[in-house]
């Protein structure tokens, strides 16, 4: 399926594209949904809680396989940048890359050996890291490629957020109940693995068959090699100030995400529904308010109301940590704020992506979105990874005590002091400084539309 003499392929540009579309790329989110968090947020608990790793060797085990992704994502980008299929240049990866992923998934929680079962983890969590690379890159890829028109970008973003809300709730909030239903310790978490790779089947299938006869862009000449594609990213400013903002504000989001169960079990003293309702305080909200993020990106424009978003979700951050001496509704309710900032940052970061792509196609003429998309998700991948490394380590610093019972040892009050940190003030701190970096960003519909040539009075207010 390599490079080969294509056809160019439909686009649509100024029009509104099917709602099947919107729904089957929507729906792919399962995947990045369910991949995304529920490592993220039961991986580190596994290792402590269940397996009895160290803290600081737990945040090892969980950073490394995923910081092989700086290194895969880019890879993947460029292989299905070069390839010519009946299937278009990106489904074949989303069907293959999202099959073998959910068995690999379920492989990450199996624990079929009594001894080294931190090392077997680590193992199958890199094979499964590198399957999501070739699902997620072309994934990403896609909205640049789908349609040319500004607008329809957002529609199309806002539909994948939508999703992506959905999917964490369900894997988010259902899995800890799943391994809290199949016995808790090592077999609750054979069952929840299992779980969580039927979502993923589901999700790949879903955008498989969704975007079937989608457009998939015109197919244009590409730089010849990876290293000159990186460079000519490089070049593009508002890609690069963007990329690094959202990679910094990834670190802090995980680290949240990591701390979710300790928080329920030493912060709320919640650990068997306290992860649930997070969850659904975090997520329930940011569904609700999907509709207003768009009609606020439409008045003030995507960068600005990026920045918006990500100081509420900062300031909602750094309130929570007075959780110990709140009532757990007010908690909850600090939570649901943070998760209505949290949906504004993604679909407004994901939407101006697109655009970054298309301001480079429009420069060069050339057709590289799977390498910006590889950068970004490698960028993302490796914030997401880093974020629990960081938690788990603020953890060991304050003396947090692992366990292999199956249930979280008590701790001591300078440990629950560690807890609460890593999951409140240092994530805000790190979410609002990142913001700085878009004071440069300067991609505004009205110079996307002048770089592809369009009239100056299609410009939309």
């Amino acid at each position: 399926m390599d490079a080969q003499p294509s056809q160019p392929a439909i686009t649509r540009s100024g029009t509104q594209l099917p709602r099947r579309v919107h729904a089957g790329y929507a729906l792919g989110s399962l995947v990045t949904g369910a991949f995304g968090t529920v490592p993220g947020l039961l991986l580190a608990p596994y290792l402590t809680d269940t397996l009895g790793v160290a803290a600081w060797l737990a945040g090892v085990l969980v950073w490394a396989p995923k910081a092989w992704d700086v290194l895969v994502n880019p890879v993947a980008g460029r292989i299905s940048d070069r390839t010519r299929s009946p299937w278009g240049a990106r489904r074949p990866y989303l069907l293959v890359g999202g099959l073998v992923l959910a068995v690999l998934f379920a492989a990450i929680f199996a624990a079929p050996f009594a001894s080294g079962r931190g090392a077997y983890v680590a193992f199958a969590f890199l094979l499964a890291a590198t399957a999501y690379a070739f699902f997620q890159v072309p994934y990403v890829a896609m909205p640049a490629e789908l349609t040319d028109d500004y607008s329809e970008r957002t529609r199309l973003l806002t539909w994948r957020v939508a999703v992506l809300a959905i999917a964490i709730l369900i894997s988010g909030a259902i899995a800890p109940l799943v391994v809290n239903a199949g016995g808790e310790g090592i077999a609750g978490h054979r069952w929840m693995g299992l779980f969580v790779a039927g979502l993923i089947v589901v999700g790949t299938v879903a955008v498989f068959t969704g975007t079937a006869n989608a457009p998939t862009g015109t197919v244009r000449e590409s730089e010849p090699t990876l290293r000159a594609q990186l460079a000519v990213a490089s070049r593009n400013r508002p890609f690069r100030l963007l990329l690094i903002c959202f990679v910094i504000q990834a670190v802090g989001i995980a680290m949240i995400l990591a701390g979710v169960q300790y928080f329920a079990d030493h912060v709320l003293y919640s650990p068997d529904t306290g992860p649930t309702i997070l969850f659904a305080c975090f997520v329930g909200p940011a569904l609700l308010v999907m509709p207003l993020w768009s009609r606020v990106g439409a008045r003030v424009g995507k960068a600005r109301a990026y920045v918006l978003a990500s100081l509420l979700f900062a300031a909602a951050a750094v309130l929570l940590v007075l959780a110990p001496v709140l009532p757990a509704a007010a908690v909850y309710l600090i939570v649901g704020v943070l998760g209505v900032a949290y949906a504004g940052q993604q679909v407004f970061g994901m939407a101006m992506l697109p655009d970054c792509i298309a301001y480079d196609t429009a420069r060069t003429g050339k057709r590289q979105a799977g390498v910006f998309t590889g950068l970004w998700t490698a960028g993302e991948t490796f914030g997401l990874a880093l974020g629990p490394g960081i938690y788990l380590l603020v953890l060991q610093v304050f003396g947090y005590v692992s366990s292999s019972s199956g249930e979280a040892a008590p701790q001591d009050s300078t440990a629950r002091l560690g807890v609460l940190l890593g999951f409140t003030l240092l994530p805000g701190l790190i979410v609002g400084l990142a913001v700085l970096l878009m004071r440069g960003y300067d991609l505004t519909e009205a110079k996307l539309r002048s770089a592809v040539g369009a009239p100056a009075d299609a410009v939309v207010n």
